[in-house]
């Protein structure tokens, strides 16, 4: 029988890339001049999983959201880390925004990602595995051609490809 191969989707993040990136927002924003004079704060909850954003004004969060989406993708981090929980008054008149660090696939998109592949016609199999999705296959071919799918399409979750057997 042919050797059977593998790989897994995740979308699990490195913690170290992400603190990384934040850290780089936190220098930005101390040396640009809109935000001089101006309240700002930038705090990640590692054990909640959670990213909070005070600024002055509605403008001043935007902008460090932005640049907070900036350095992710310079440091090779999806834009869909972090999804927006809510944004609110804070004290001394600042806004607050609090963001969810997303480092799974939801049920929901495990089943729609499932289901793509499956829709391919091809002689693949795949798995919802707690976290992750495992697809199994003899032919390499085949796998890449999911790999390729996987990376071209849409989801919700920023997700990886990983332990390719």
């Amino acid at each position: 029988m042919a050797k059977e191969h593998s790989f897994d989707i995740t979308a699990k993040i490195d913690i170290q890339t992400f603190k990384n990136a934040i850290n780089l927002v936190d220098r930005e924003v101390s040396n640009r001049y809109d935000f001089k004079g101006t309240t700002y704060e930038v705090t990640f909850n590692e054990k909640a999983k959670t990213l909070v954003l005070i600024a002055s004004s509605d403008n001043k969060l935007d902008a460090l959201k932005d640049i907070v989406i900036g350095k992710f993708l310079k440091q090779g981090l999806s834009s869909k880390v972090i999804d927006e929980l809510k944004v609110e008054d804070s004290s001394g008149g600042n806004r607050k925004a609090t963001f969810k660090v997303v480092d799974y696939i939801e049920t929901k998109e495990a089943k729609k990602i499932t289901a793509e592949i499956k829709n391919m016609k091809l002689k693949v199999n795949a798995q919802i595995e707690g976290d992750s999705i495992r697809v199994k296959g003899a032919k390499l071919d085949d796998l890449q051609k999911v790999i390729k799918m996987v990376r071209e399409g849409e989801w919700d979750a920023p997700l990886n490809i990983e332990n390719m057997r």
